[in-house]
């Protein structure tokens, strides 16, 4: 199971946490006493040992109970069926935290690299998400399920929400990914767009020029191939990249 650290530092969450929940659902609702359906946690734990644990999992992964139990978000707790174990979210939770007890464990054969060993808990991975993911997975998943503008949409939010947080990589590399993947999609329109974001946040970057001079170029857009390729060569007079493509363009015959 999951150290005591990792616990302790469940309970110092919960602290912070349960001023968050609603008043009425406060007044009208008590942790039990024997909590049903207990599979990963030892049987004999009260609901009082169970809170803090609870508490922490909604913080680590920034969701309300309603995510894995049976109940509506803003209703009192008291109307919450707790027992009811058919939410897949719920027995996901118990694998994570069997794989967590697991990490742990393992943890403990492998000599640290400084002079304690490192502590694993929820939030080591999640920061506040439910589901894990780089940034340019999130964006990719967006654009696989929902489109281009979906994606970008989602960028604007999460950077809205998360920038100066460890949860995700708002640096240059997350777009150039993603504008990537989409060239290998063959959409170069939706890359030239994910490109052009990426050189409006960091336009003293030479390499988000250069991807976006290598979008236009995949798009037969050869003029501005050359204005971006110059561009990423002025920031960086070394980018032989720049030098190589803008050799090929000026050595190509006209239309």
């Amino acid at each position: 199971m999951p150290s005591r650290l990792f616990t302790k530092f469940l309970y110092i969450l919960s602290v912070t946490a349960l001023f968050t929940l609603p008043a009425r659902a406060q007044d009208k609702w008590t942790w039990p006493e024997k909590p049903k359906t207990l599979q990963v946690f030892p049987k004999d734990w009260s609901g009082t040992r169970l809170r803090p644990v609870m508490v922490g999992f909604t913080r680590a992964l920034g969701v309300r109970c309603s995510y894995c139990h049976k109940g509506e978000e803003g209703k009192p707790l008291s109307t919450y069926d707790f027992a009811f174990d058919e939410n897949p979210n719920k027995n996901r939770a118990r694998e994570m935290y069997k794989m967590l007890g697991e990490i742990t464990d393992h943890l403990k054969k492998i000599q640290p690299s400084g002079d304690k060993p490192v502590n694993m808990c929820c939030h080591t991975c999640h920061y506040g998400r439910p589901r894990p993911m780089t940034l340019d997975e999130e964006l990719a998943e967006q654009y696989r399920t929902k489109g281009l503008k979906a994606a970008l949409d989602d960028y604007a939010e999460l950077k809205k929400k998360f920038y100066g947080r460890a949860a995700y990589d708002f640096g240059e590399g997350s777009l150039n990914v993603f504008g990537y993947d989409l060239l290998e999609k063959k959409d170069t329109a939706g890359a030239i767009q994910v490109f052009k974001l990426n050189a409006d946040s960091f336009p003293e970057s030479p390499n988000v020029w250069d991807s976006l001079a290598e979008a236009y170029m995949k798009s037969g857009d050869t003029k501005n191939a050359q204005l971006n390729y110059e561009k990423a060569l002025t920031l960086d007079p070394t980018n032989e990249n720049a030098k190589e493509m803008l050799k090929k363009l000026k050595e190509s015959p006209k239309e």
